[in-house]
């Protein structure tokens, strides 16, 4: 087994052309595979179709949020076990609580940073490869 960084493959799911562009600039720079949807129906064909190993989750957007898509993800069996990160540009404890209670593993403030991203990659890619 290498030490070296691995290379997940990453969704990022927002509403916000910047955000996404952001989080794929920043996430291909830490050498991972980068899908992009830009609402919850995209994402959850998304999923189906390239099951990432990881999920950044925007919570407000148009048609489904990102509660409702983390819910919809963690109620489907073949994809329950995908670590869900929810976005948000507000930092509230309901919101971090709301986030939780629909299954996800943890919460980013929107701005983030690049550090930021790439280490919660790495944090739940590293629980990831303990499952294989």
């Amino acid at each position: 087994m290498s030490t070296l960084a691995t290379t997940f493959k990453v969704l990022v799911v927002d509403d916000s052309n910047t955000i996404r562009r952001s989080a794929e600039i920043f996430l291909k720079q830490g050498g991972h595979e980068v899908l992009l949807a830009e609402d919850g129906f995209d994402a959850l064909s998304k999923i189906n179709d390239h099951q990432p190993q990881l999920i950044f989750c925007d919570i407000l957007m148009p048609k489904l949020d990102g509660y409702q898509t983390c819910a919809i993800i963690k109620r489907n069996p073949k994809f329950a076990s995908i670590p869900v990160v929810m976005l948000s540009s507000k930092d509230g404890v309901f919101d971090k609580a709301r986030g939780r209670m629909v299954g996800s593993q943890d919460y980013l403030t929107k701005p983030f940073t690049k550090d930021q991203l790439l280490q919660a990659v790495q944090q739940f890619g590293a629980a990831l490869q303990g499952t294989i």
